[in-house]
């Protein structure tokens, strides 16, 4: 297998990122107009007066940005140092189907036991990739 397979599932998980993150001044417009928030409460952040689902897509796309960000120097790192194999692509496909799972259920109906089972799995896959590569780094 091609070292740049590993891309595509970067890629995928990239711009999934970049979806969510148009759809944070999408909701805060929409809410905006139903005179739900008030530009003063984006001045730090969100303020307690945003609603939940007005939140939501920002903190979807804070999780986009916290843990992938070891999937893709995980992914980096494999294809500087050549390692990158079958297994690999496999196991980066895992992560970005869990993370694209978690995102979709965090966005939809929310449900915090899923999502946890959904982030565990990604996790689990990602410390996986991890461990592989440290070891044939010895």
């Amino acid at each position: 297998m091609s070292p740049n397979a590993i891309l595509l599932p970067m890629c995928v998980l990239a711009l999934w990122t970049f979806l969510v993150l148009n759809l944070i001044p999408l909701t805060r417009i929409r809410a905006a107009r139903a005179g739900l928030v008030h530009v003063k409460d984006f001045r730090y952040g969100e303020s307690a007066n945003v609603p939940g689902d007005v939140s939501l897509p920002n903190r979807d796309y804070m999780n986009l940005l916290e843990l992938p960000v070891l999937f893709y120097v995980a992914c980096l790192a494999l294809i500087v140092t050549q390692r990158v194999d079958d297994l690999y692509v496999w196991l980066a496909w895992g992560f970005v189907t869990a993370r694209l799972a978690h995102s979709l259920l965090h966005m939809t109906t929310n449900n915090v036991l899923y999502r946890l089972g959904l982030f565990a799995i990604g996790a689990t896959v990602l410390l996986i990739m991890w461990v592989r590569l440290t070891l044939s780094a010895i």
